[in-house]
């Protein structure tokens, strides 16, 4: 996995670009999602900010694969921001506490590849989160993608009832990371080993 901390720091390295452009082949060209697109290539929104951390996983050949965007909960983060509804509570907050956005696989993936780099992805954000004393994560899914999440074996729950928003039925969840994570992980067959790899030069 390649990590990079700030969307400025981000759109430096041509592998974090390609993120960009797959997000806007995902989520606007795929699920049609009523999202910015700058320079008709990338999908780039008001979170895409210097707070933004961006975890990638790339093949063999360095390629972009898979990848998904952290937010900070003690500033704005969607969750927080645009579905606080979605919540029975106040939206969880807190300096161990970062929201998952973005959770991207290319679309060129053949099915088993999805499943393998979803996992590897899925995997990701724990070692990231035990390596940066991160409890929980946060997040909004929809219903069907919800109930995957569940299955992945982690301690995962809705944080209010399914609410509908413009024909999608949406969930508000928390997922907690411990010490228990990764052999929950292992236990449901998600977990893959992953590693952090150094960030190519700039260019």
């Amino acid at each position: 996995m390649h990590i990079g901390t700030g969307f400025s720091q981000a759109m430096e390295h041509r592998l974090f670009r390609s993120m960009f452009e797959e997000r806007k082949r995902v989520f606007v060209d795929l699920l049609r999602w009523d999202v910015p697109v700058i320079a008709g290539r990338y999908e780039i929104d008001q979170f895409d900010n210097d707070r933004a951390v961006y975890i990638v996983v790339t093949g063999d050949d360095g390629e972009h694969r898979a990848s998904a965007r952290l937010l900070p909960t003690t500033h704005e983060h969607i969750l927080g921001t645009i579905f606080p509804d979605l919540c029975e509570e106040a939206p969880p907050r807190g300096s161990a506490i970062l929201e998952i956005t973005r959770f991207c696989l290319a679309r060129k993936l053949r099915a088993r590849e999805r499943l393998e780099l979803r996992n590897q992805l899925v995997t990701a954000l724990v070692e990231y989160a035990l390596a940066n004393q991160i409890h929980s994560f946060t997040g909004v899914a929809e219903w069907p993608w919800f109930q995957q999440i569940l299955g992945f074996g982690w301690t995962c729950r809705p944080l209010g009832l399914p609410t509908s928003e413009q024909g999608r039925s949406l969930v508000a969840l928390q997922i907690d990371v411990d010490d228990r994570t990764r052999e929950q992980l292992r236990a449901s067959g998600i977990f893959r080993p992953v590693g952090l790899a150094d960030l190519p030069a700039a260019a």
